[in-house]
């Protein structure tokens, strides 16, 4: 069973909107496809990645660490990243 959502899931934008060299935003950590079609999601869907947004932050921020290359604004990852628009197969 779906929960029932009373509020929207705001749009993680950050309006930085530059992309690093796996294709995500610098910012929020989308995907190009996320990004272009965040207003079609479900909110579930919208959950999710949110979810595969923070992995990738951590990843960044694991990565930057290990190189002591962390910056005070440089909340983010890097790494393998998951993408909710990619499939398994």
């Amino acid at each position: 069973m779906e929960q029932i959502e009373i509020f929207e899931i705001p749009s993680p934008c950050r309006g930085i909107c530059e992309v690093n060299n796996r294709g995500y935003c610098k910012g929020c950590f989308r995907s190009r496809e996320e990004r272009f079609h965040w207003h079609a999601l479900t909110e579930q869907q919208k959950r999710k990645v949110i979810e595969l947004c923070a992995q990738r932050q951590k990843r960044v921020m694991a990565a930057k660490k290990r190189a002591g290359d962390v910056q005070p604004e440089d909340i983010q990852h890097s790494a393998e990243q998951d993408d909710f628009f990619k499939s398994d197969t």
